[in-house]
């Protein structure tokens, strides 16, 4: 069973067409007016071993607000959408990343419960043209609409950019785990019987 999900969203601020699969071999087409996010996706793509494309457009001069925005709330939905009933998956996930002087770590449980922990300090408010602050308007909106539970903690780190992308990375690790099928698990890995 092909688990995939594309989504469509067009906005007056944006126009976001995007394909996930879950299970997929870490190709990524991602076609955005933010540089720095594009970067991002790619490697969360490529570290989560899933399949991305995303063609989006937005009011990037306003800022970037908006498309990053919307951009998270697509891949939560598709995220959601492809896993479906989620039976079989191990539900949980965990990942530490180095990156040179910087230490992330990302845990997901994929409950249907929406929330975001975000326990980094970003020292610097730009990377290149992207405001450092989008990050966590991103993984909140994606928490949000992936109907995940997401807690990102930096043990420490100096370097904006590497404190970002060892959280991608360390997020991508943390749902290709959680989204893994356990051929033991038998339905949905909840005592409640859904998720």
């Amino acid at each position: 069973m092909s688990r995939s999900a594309s989504i469509e969203r067009i906005t007056n601020e944006t126009q976001i067409k995007l394909q996930l699969q879950v299970d997929g071999e870490g190709k990524a087409d991602i076609k955005t007016p933010v540089p720095f996010l594009n970067h991002m996706l790619d490697l969360w793509t490529k570290h989560g071993v899933f399949d991305l494309t995303i063609d989006a457009s937005g009011d990037v001069e306003i800022d970037d607000h908006h498309t990053t925005e919307d951009i998270g709330i697509c891949l939560g939905i598709a995220l959601k959408d492809a896993l479906g009933d989620k039976k079989g998956i191990k539900r949980y996930g965990s990942a530490f990343v180095p990156m040179d002087e910087t230490l992330a770590q990302v845990v997901v449980d994929l409950s249907n419960r929406p929330h975001l922990e975000f326990r980094a300090e970003l020292p610097s408010e730009k990377v290149g043209t992207f405001d450092t602050e989008l990050v966590h308007e991103f993984l909140w909106k994606f928490a949000l609409e992936a109907r995940m539970n997401l807690h990102v903690v930096v043990h420490y780190g100096t370097n904006t950019h590497h404190i970002i992308e060892a959280i991608f990375k360390a997020l991508a690790r943390a749902l290709d785990e959680a989204t893994t099928v356990d051929p033991r698990i038998k339905g949905v890995p909840s005592t409640k019987g859904m998720l």
